[in-house]
């Protein structure tokens, strides 16, 4: 950390590898479009390498990127449009090198986590915050209770509410998908 204080690239390089697809990731999972989920992540880089000074607990750095990736894509999710947000099947393609699997494998894939995707971003941003912080990033509801300054009761709340809302999205899909509509 020292050597980002002192403003050395290589440090920031060596951060943006280590952190850089996780908040990619978060990013895109919050806000439904890649290149506006690149551009939260970038601004969250910028932010951390001018303010690094800042930061006095060097345990919390992960805490505190995440916290201002979060804060950038509420900005972005205040400004934009709904009518530029779409949902897409994307979102692990392009982060991982995954393992060569056979046709059959890979379609079943992609079929599923866009189904899934679809889902997520279907959901309010309140909800689809807290499920991807909570199972994408991993996060523990009190480490999400700190990035978003609020309650881990209305953590727990949000959850219980997004998945019954994501239950009811994919319940009513295969509905649609049995009778063939």
């Amino acid at each position: 950390m020292q050597e980002l204080v002192e403003k050395n690239e290589a440090a920031l390089r060596h951060l943006m590898d280590q952190y850089g697809d996780e908040l990619l990731r978060t990013a895109y999972l919050l806000l439904k479009d890649r290149q506006a989920a690149e551009e939260a992540v970038q601004d969250t880089f910028i932010e951390v390498y001018t303010q690094i000074s800042k930061l006095r607990d060097r345990d919390k750095l992960r805490s505190w990127m995440f916290r201002i990736m979060i804060n950038r894509c509420r900005m972005r999710q205040r400004t934009w449009s709904w009518k530029n947000l779409f949902p897409s099947s994307e979102v692990e393609s392009w982060l991982e090198d995954e393992q060569q699997h056979g046709p059959e494998f890979q379609i079943f894939l992609e079929w599923r986590n866009g189904r899934l995707s679809d889902a997520i971003h279907q959901l309010a941003y309140i909800y689809r915050e807290v499920i991807t912080l909570y199972y994408y990033s991993e996060m523990s509801i009190q480490e999400i209770a700190e990035q978003l300054n609020i309650s881990e009761n209305t953590i727990k709340a949000r959850l219980v509410r997004g998945r019954n809302q994501l239950r009811s999205l994919w319940e009513k899909e295969e509905r649609q998908d049995e009778q063939g509509t």
